[in-house]
């Protein structure tokens, strides 16, 4: 499931990439790819990077809650159990976040939050 939640950050990237290889207008530059992505005039590509960034930034923190959660010998089950809601809901999150749904994206984000609060907790469980 942690190689599920990091492999969210390339479908983020894919997303914000996509197509524009060999566009005829607005090609990739790999030489300054922030630079190209930021002002991108399509917003939906803009919001795919920024998706793409702010799971970068919610990925340690949810390692580090499942690598505590496995050295204070959690359940397992409990462990892959919150993995697996904290995947979803950073999937919704992300189409959300591409699809400009931003009340509803700050939800799920909270929710993504708590779960990893969860997470860390799950040694003391039971």
């Amino acid at each position: 499931m942690l190689l599920t939640a990091a492999l969210l950050l390339i479908a983020a990237a894919g997303i914000a990439k996509s197509g524009t290889f060999r566009a005829r207008t607005n090609r990739y530059d790999n030489n300054e790819p922030r630079a190209w992505l930021e002002n991108h005039p399509d917003p939906r590509r803009r919001r795919a990077n920024a998706a793409q960034a702010n799971s970068f930034e919610a990925l340690p923190f949810l390692f580090a809650a499942a690598l505590f959660a496995l050295y204070g010998h959690a359940d397992p089950a409990v462990v892959n159990g919150l993995l697996m809601a904290w995947v979803v809901l950073r999937a919704v999150y992300l189409w959300l976040y591409v699809n400009d749904r931003a009340s509803l994206r700050s939800t799920v984000w909270f929710l993504a939050v708590l779960v990893n609060v969860a997470l860390l907790f799950a040694p003391f469980y039971g």
